[in-house]
């Protein structure tokens, strides 16, 4: 009789139990015999010459007593945890091991489910990451999310949050794991170290890049501000790429699009780009606004102003007509992009040294660039033009041209200091008599020297 297969007992057959004098029946013992052989045969080989021919079944064993061990440590091995799941243990201690890396890249929206559970996503656009609820998703769960071609908004389900918050912006080119605790969802803090070190007051206030240009298609009204970082404090907002607003259309968010805070674009007027920070997600966007402090900045809804040294980050003009007028910006240095510069003054008279208004922004002092043109046409006459601080008239610089020979023009470049209404100190000398030939005093450009920019 064979070993019963599901207890792995083994029964005798009948009449294979001698006694003293019976005389012994040949077929029970032969039967027996035969049993024997044959598990002696499907027993496996202690020395590992024969394998197994079936699955070897083991105990199921506990933590403590893995159903399989080993002799010289029994509380080693591998034992059979509820649900049907394999476990291990070494020295009576589980050890827990991880799910395969489940690898996947997106590029749209998306909802985390629970066989995502170890998953790697790599979004490749901007995308909503929404999650399904942490009851569902059950506590241990978790995920990484790699931004790698956009930001990714990731959404927990209902109110239920993440790191205490609504949601979380992965920005395009930083991941975040994210794991639930089974009633809501927790990071491993990347992103929010990145944050407060962004915003970290103690940095200061600086701008990096943030070139202003007149956009090549639209130059009368279109600016391009090129990739920037912007701080003021602890507030810190940036682009990775231009960012197009045109003058003659309201604020709207997005490159563009209006850039224009309140009214209506007018001609002959100081326009200071400000840069925003968007408060659900830290981007940039960018307003126009004649106001010369971030206070009087008309604020789109959900925005704020980041303000380096409580400042813009540079100045446009418009002429007569409303355009803006043609510049080209080095750093902190612009410079007038026309054919004919501005001829703020053309005379041949005198001029007591008064203030003078040229082609310059207003509403915070610049150092302005000029060239002067000083002539005589008749032989002994001096023409001497004297040029002063827009506010501190002892700052005086003089430019003299003798005509020892008759008519003669001189040409000099200036720097000097101009007063918030954009003017400068000019006067005019002539003697002995007056010069018929024009003198002029022409803007170049100016240099916004309050500006913190790096690298100007």
């Amino acid at each position: 009789m064979p070993r019963n297969p599901s207890t792995g007992v083994y029964s005798k057959p009948a009449g294979t139990t001698p006694s003293v004098g019976q005389v012994i029946d040949p077929v029970p013992w032969n039967a027996l015999t035969t049993d024997l052989g044959n598990e002696i045969t499907n027993s496996l080989p202690r020395d590992g010459s024969a394998p197994m021919v079936a699955p070897l079944k083991a105990a199921s064993g506990t933590v403590s007593a893995p159903g399989l061990g080993f002799s010289s440590n029994p509380q080693t091995g591998l034992y059979l945890k509820g649900g049907g799941l394999l476990g291990f243990t070494q020295n009576g201690v589980d050890v827990a091991f991880d799910k395969a890396v489940l690898y996947a890249a997106k590029s749209g929206d998306y909802t985390a489910l629970p066989s995502d559970d170890n998953a790697v996503h790599r979004f490749t656009a901007n995308a909503i990451l929404t999650l399904t609820a942490a009851a569902t998703l059950g506590a241990n769960w978790h995920y990484v999310v790699l931004a790698d071609g956009g930001d990714v908004t990731i959404d927990p389900n209902g109110s239920e949050t993440i790191d205490g918050a609504a949601t979380l912006l992965v920005r395009n080119g930083y991941s975040a794991t994210v794991y639930c605790t089974g009633s809501a969802f927790i990071t491993d803090k990347v992103i929010a170290r990145l944050d407060s070190k962004a915003d970290a007051s103690a940095v200061g206030s600086f701008v990096i890049g943030g070139i202003l240009s007149n956009n090549g298609s639209s130059p009368n009204t279109h600016v391009d501000i090129a990739a920037a970082s912007v701080r003021s404090g602890s507030s810190f907002a940036s682009n990775a790429s231009t960012f197009t607003k045109r003058l003659d259309a309201a604020w709207a968010a997005g490159t563009g699009n209006g850039g224009l805070d309140t009214g209506t674009k007018a001609t002959n007027t100081t326009y200071r780009v400000w840069p925003l920070r968007k408060t659900a997600d830290g981007s940039a966007d960018f307003a126009f606004s004649t106001s010369t402090t971030a206070g009087g900045v008309t604020v789109p809804s959900g925005y704020t102003v980041v303000a380096p040294n409580g400042i813009d980050i540079g100045m446009i003009v418009t002429d007569s007509g409303g355009n803006i007028i043609r510049f080209i910006q080095d750093g902190n240095y612009f410079r007038w992009n026309v054919s004919s510069l501005p001829n703020d003054l053309s005379t041949t008279a005198t001029r007591a040294i008064s203030l003078l208004t040229c082609t310059l922004p207003t509403g915070r002092r610049v150092l302005g660039l000029f060239q002067t043109f000083i002539g005589t046409n008749a032989t002994g006459t001096d023409v001497i033009m004297e040029i002063s601080d827009g506010v501190n008239s002892n700052v005086t610089q003089f430019i003299e041209n003798y005509g020892s020979n008759g008519s003669s023009r001189l040409r000099a470049v200036v720097e000097q200091f101009t007063n918030t209404s954009g003017q400068v100190n000019v006067g005019l000398t002539l003697s002995p008599a007056p010069a018929a030939t024009a003198n002029t005093f022409q803007t170049i450009g100016w240099r916004d020297y309050q500006i913190p920019r790096i690298g100007a």
